[in-house]
């Protein structure tokens, strides 16, 4: 089977290619001789009701600095593709939002992947509330008397954006810690939006597992150890990825989220656990394929593909 497959992706130029998972499933789709077609997100339009996207087809190689090769930019109309893949990243406004609005008019006779409707409809530190009884204590308020007493009950705890990624902005407080109030103004003058407070997870210097699911079942993990003097895990902020197994904990994690997943056409998702507490559901542009390939595990292109081309050939 051939297809025709668009990508909608932060320019090609400007990724890492050593750990992008957009970057790992191109390699795939040409390997297996798909055509695709490459544009960045300010290039979709809605022209007289239809999405258009002026695009160029790309080639590949995995050579950094040599990795890729583009045609001549074409107007194309996206209903006429057998796929979209939506992997810009974050940060997660109205102008992603409005993305996945213009995506949604040809999903589902375009397959597209993630589910546009859905990714819009899960925020990833809200969508994971869906779970309390998987999570670690978690409030979600920019309610000052609100966030003081989740601290007075928990103790320490991690502050972090609603809406930010890649680890940006993420703060442990502790109990008496004299800098909230200095912290809790800053944040109330950068987002107009809540944001996160969690119950701080001690056992975070051992590692923040990242499993990746597809179409609703665990493929494959890292386990992401932070720095040095940083509780956070994020490969771009320092973060060492590790060959890792699932516990038994993490196989309940997964299969309770699974079937949801799977439901909701959220084929690619990331999830984030910490010692057994699950902290978030990525479904805009999750990461760790490459990671898990190097560290000796599955190429989780090959099943990501196995699973698009199930769905275009229905």
């Amino acid at each position: 089977m051939t297809l025709t497959v668009a990508i909608q992706m932060d320019h090609i130029k400007s990724i890492k290619i050593a750990g992008d998972t957009g970057f790992a499933l191109l390699l795939e789709a040409q390997r297996r001789g798909h055509r695709v077609l490459h544009y960045t997100p300010d290039r979709l339009s809605l022209r007289d009701g239809a999405v258009v996207a002026m695009a160029e087809t790309i080639e590949v190689r995995d050579r950094e600095g040599d990795h890729f090769t583009l045609g001549t930019p074409e107007r194309v109309d996206l209903s006429g593709v057998d796929a979209v893949l939506m992997r810009q990243d974050p940060p997660f406004d109205l102008a992603y939002i409005t993305a996945t609005h213009f995506l949604e008019r040809i999903h589902p006779k375009t397959l597209v992947v993630n589910d546009p409707a859905h990714v819009r409809n899960a925020p990833e530190k809200i969508f994971v509330t869906h779970f309390p009884h998987l999570m670690p204590p978690t409030l979600i308020s920019r309610d000052r008397q609100e966030i003081e007493e989740f601290r007075r009950e928990h103790g320490d705890v991690v502050m972090k954006p609603l809406y930010g990624h890649g680890g940006a902005s993420v703060f442990k407080v502790g109990r008496e810690d004299p800098n909230f109030g200095s912290l809790y103004d800053l944040f109330a003058n950068l987002f107009r939006e809540p944001w996160v407070i969690q119950r701080f997870l001690p056992k975070i210097t051992e590692g923040d597992k990242r499993i990746i699911l597809i179409d609703g079942e665990a493929a494959g993990a890292i386990n992401r150890v932070p720095a040095a003097n940083d509780i956070r895990s994020n490969m771009v902020r320092g973060g060492a990825a590790k060959p890792t197994d699932l516990t038994p904990r993490e196989r309940e994690i997964c299969e309770t989220i699974g079937p949801d997943l799977k439901r909701m056409g959220l084929i690619l998702v990331g999830i984030d656990v910490i010692d057994g507490n699950l902290t978030e559901i990525n479904v805009t542009a999750p990461t760790g394929i490459r990671a898990i390939k190097r560290l000796g595990g599955p190429d989780l292109a090959v099943n990501v593909w196995d699973v698009i081309e199930s769905k275009v050939g229905r």
